[in-house]
């Protein structure tokens, strides 16, 4: 169990999450405390903190996949990483139950909590969906799709079967937010241009992509127009968009929609949606209807100053609407989470040296979305842009949010030698089934 702490020991921070959130209050604190002040421990079950808005162009080939990801040892040489999942939070006990890498069982005791777990995928009770389906969340899942997609063409190009081809070439994004409209537009890109130039018995018109969106239009971050521009462009590309449908069956690859719809697909990239971690559902700190923990505005959770909390897993009010909506909390995108942290770690520190917190304020700025190479649609600033000074907005914004220079530069040249030698689409799908060649020499 979590021993108790002495006085003479330095304050124990324990930081659950290595994402946004968690990397960059982390690294805050590192920067800030004094020598023997407090000791601070990031828990997270990857050792890397991935940058989601460039999932889909690593994904699509434009960016080196270890390149949107940050090491959190390497970023973090004055704390404690622990390659850990967090199972259960009681704060009454001030302990923390992980389950470690090696599979055992430990309790994590802590004097402040910084609970920084973001969200998950959200999943729909749609027969198939677990079976078939792939989230778009996660460097590996990005990667997997990338190798999935390709190799799905190598099997087109080489079957005899046009039913099989058919629904070999038939790809399907469910989810309209961000997140599904940057992942097809970029994986639509990557598809086109690998047919087009090494794929001479498959034609861009048998490609076919798909996307299905419950709701009446897509991007809702952006004002209608744009999402309706989007549409268009979308569909100027050949891309089937279902708007005000809903995927009803996935079971054996086999897609139904509500409006009747039917195809066959190997491939199902769900987006649709996000929901704050489960694990807060097993801990004594008070959830809001939407399973995130409550917070003040100083991103202390409700009740327990000694918890503070932001991003994907904290409705933390937005001052910046709360005169309107007294209710508004912080959306859950990058761009708060980054701000949100900063302000987190320099809060702590206020507080351990006897001060009071800030309170978070900060105006949406508005958001900016790829839709593939040298293609974007953006409303920010009160500005509508769109097509390639959006793309170049899209780059410039993501680029100076990435962490750490290192990270920076080396994207930075990924879309310079991509831009000079075109980017790269050979299919590595051995490694999905890594073991499958060495199994099947062992039998011969």
């Amino acid at each position: 169990m979590a021993a108790a702490k002495s006085k003479s020991e330095p304050t124990r921070i324990l930081v659950l999450g290595g994402g946004y959130v968690g990397l960059y209050t982390a690294y805050g604190l590192q920067k800030m405390l004094r020598a023997n002040e407090a000791s601070v421990t990031v828990v997270d079950p990857q050792p890397h903190m991935t940058y989601a808005p460039f999932l889909p162009e690593a994904a699509a080939g434009a960016i080196e996949p270890r390149h949107v990801v940050v090491p959190l040892r390497r970023v973090l040489k004055r704390c404690h990483v622990l390659t850990a999942r967090v199972t259960k939070i009681e704060n009454d006990k001030k302990s923390v139950t992980v389950e470690a890498a090696d599979g055992h069982i430990e309790q994590l005791g802590y004097d402040v909590l910084v609970v920084a777990l973001g969200a998950v995928a959200r999943i729909l009770p749609i027969p198939g969906l677990v079976e078939e389906g792939i989230a778009f969340k996660t460097i590996g899942e990005a990667i997997y799709l990338r190798n999935h997609i390709m190799t799905k063409l190598d099997e087109a190009a080489s079957t005899l079967d046009p039913e099989l081809r058919k629904r070999l070439l038939t790809f399907t994004v469910v989810g309209g937010g961000f997140a599904g409209i940057e992942a097809l537009a970029e994986l639509e890109d990557m598809t086109r241009f690998a047919v087009e130039n090494y794929y001479p018995n498959i034609k861009t018109s048998d490609i076919r992509w798909v996307l299905v969106e419950a709701a009446g239009r897509i991007l809702p971050e952006v004002r209608e127009t744009l999402g309706v521009y989007t549409v268009e462009q979308l569909e100027k590309r050949g891309i089937e968009v279902y708007l005000s449908t809903a995927a009803k069956s996935f079971e054996n690859g086999h897609v139904v929609l509500s409006d009747g719809t039917e195809f066959d697909t190997d491939t199902i990239i769900w987006t649709a949606g996000v929901k704050a971690n489960p694990v807060l559902a097993n801990s004594d700190l008070p959830l809001d209807k939407r399973g995130r923990l409550e917070a003040t505005a100083a991103m202390q959770v409700v009740g327990h100053p000694e918890v503070w909390t932001a991003g994907d897993n904290a409705a933390i009010p937005d001052l910046s609407r709360t005169e309107e909506d007294p209710t508004a909390t912080c959306p859950p995108n990058a761009q708060h989470a980054v701000r949100q942290a900063r302000l987190l770690a320099k809060n702590i520190i206020k507080v351990l040296r006897g001060g009071k917190p800030k309170d978070y304020f900060h105006k949406n700025l508005g958001a900016v979305a790829s839709l593939g190479l040298h293609k974007g649609v953006a409303d920010a600033l009160n500005l509508k842009i769109k097509g390639f000074p959006a793309w170049l907005f899209h780059r410039a914004y993501h680029l100076k949010a990435m962490p750490t220079w290192n990270r920076r530069i080396r994207i930075l040249f990924d879309w310079i030698l991509g831009g000079l030698f075109r980017r790269e689409v050979i299919s590595l799908g051995q490694i999905n089934n890594p073991k499958d060649e060495f199994a099947r020499v062992s039998k011969s």
